[in-house]
């Protein structure tokens, strides 16, 4: 199993994850918050074609997360799944689009991929996130959630590798020129995870497997690679786990979990 995001922050996500060798691998797209165009330059950029998707799945009807599914899912004709809270949301968009759903405790199998979603509190319909599984590495996305919850940490332990929402640091949000009720917004028990909550969650987490964990969804107003990285390292120390941070012009290239 590999994994790659084409970018990851407040003005668009898209992470890809794929299992197998070459023409016989499969690879989903996990939330597309980029226009046809753009994600069609960014997938190139990692040596894909839309042709090379097996589906896109969603976690919830934000626009950065969803802005650009329907769009080119339609034109490249490629199924999306997603909860039927966040259909509700978006079933305007939905058109001439093979729209399959899917919820907590489900276990979707895509070709050599199987996701489990879970729920996660966020100010969504339904927002769900996923553990992706190809019978020998598992990959954990835990992005958009305001607090942690036994549910999610539950859902996450085991992982071989993590994807981690650190959006934040409390001080520099406080401190901000954000208006108040959008402090509150991100800051709250359903909005975004502050990098002391996300430290808090991995150091809760089984991580008798873990070997990479990627810091994702920074703000660019709110906070820093450097504070991001440091509330990660401080929970895996000067263990062998790699820590990485996605950023939301380039992503990150291709992470192999066999590899890490």
């Amino acid at each position: 199993m590999k994994f790659a995001s084409l970018g990851s922050g407040s003005e668009g996500n898209a992470l890809l994850i794929s299992s197998g060798v070459e023409a016989a691998a499969t690879t989903v797209m996990l939330d597309c918050g980029f226009g046809i165009r753009e994600t069609e330059r960014r997938l190139a950029r990692l040596g894909l074609l839309p042709a090379d998707l097996h589906g896109i799945v969603v976690t919830h009807e934000h626009g950065d997360h969803v802005g650009g599914v329907f769009k080119f899912a339609r034109r490249h004709k490629i199924p999306v799944w997603l909860s039927f809270g966040t259909y509700q949301a978006v079933q305007r968009d939905c058109k001439d689009v093979d729209v399959r759903f899917c919820r907590d405790g489900d276990r979707l199998q895509i070709g050599a991929l199987e996701l489990r979603p879970y729920t996660v509190p966020h100010d969504a319909r339904e927002p769900i996130q996923y553990v992706a599984d190809d019978g020998k590495y598992r990959l954990g996305v835990l992005t958009d959630a305001g607090h942690a919850t036994a549910h999610l940490v539950e859902a996450l332990g085991g992982c071989d590798a993590l994807m981690l929402e650190c959006n934040h640091d409390r001080d520099m949000l406080a401190n901000s020129a954000y208006p108040p009720s959008l402090k509150q917004r991100i800051g709250g028990a359903y909005g975004h995870l502050a990098n002391v909550t996300s430290a808090e969650i991995l150091d809760a987490l089984d991580r008798s497997r873990l070997k990479t964990v990627v810091g994702a969804h920074l703000s660019k107003q709110n906070n820093t690679p450097e504070l991001a990285r440091a509330a990660i390292c401080g929970v895996v120390g000067d263990t062998a786990v790699r820590v990485m941070i996605a950023c939301q012009d380039e992503g990150f290239d291709w992470i192999a979990l066999a590899g890490a």
